[in-house]
């Protein structure tokens, strides 16, 4: 019988402890409130909410939380999912833009959620234009 099938029929795993290296796979549980840095290791915020296309399947953008003290102040920025990438070894996002970019840039508050497809692609065309 093979591993597989008696992983399958046993509940227990038998393979590989460490089966997901290379890093390929995340749960959305354990990406949501991640911190998110730049390669400066300057701050940028955290992820808030994780927005899926339900056509596709496929992650489109972290709602990203950024700024604030005790609630006031905080911005939400949609950023597409591309942009990002996982250092492993600091189990941190990277998204490359100076804090300043972001003091800068359009976003949103949670009270007031945008049409998502539209923002989505102002967003998106922000922030393509912005790299």
């Amino acid at each position: 019988m093979d591993t597989l099938t008696k992983d399958n029929l046993t509940g227990v795993n038998h393979g590989e402890l460490f089966s997901n290296t290379p890093l390929k796979y995340l749960t959305a549980s354990s990406m949501i409130g991640e911190k998110i840095q730049n390669d400066n290791d300057e701050h940028l915020g955290e992820i808030k909410d994780i927005m899926i296309n339900i056509i596709t399947g496929k992650i489109e953008y972290f709602v990203v939380e950024f700024g604030g003290f005790l609630g006031i102040g905080i911005k939400y920025f949609a950023i597409p999912f591309d942009l990002f990438r996982v250092d492993k070894d600091k189990r941190i996002f990277v998204f490359n833009r100076k804090k300043e970019e972001l003091e800068k840039a359009p976003g949103f508050d949670m009270e007031h959620w945008p049409d998502t497809n539209i923002h989505f692609d102002e967003a998106y065309s922000y922030w393509s234009f912005m790299g």
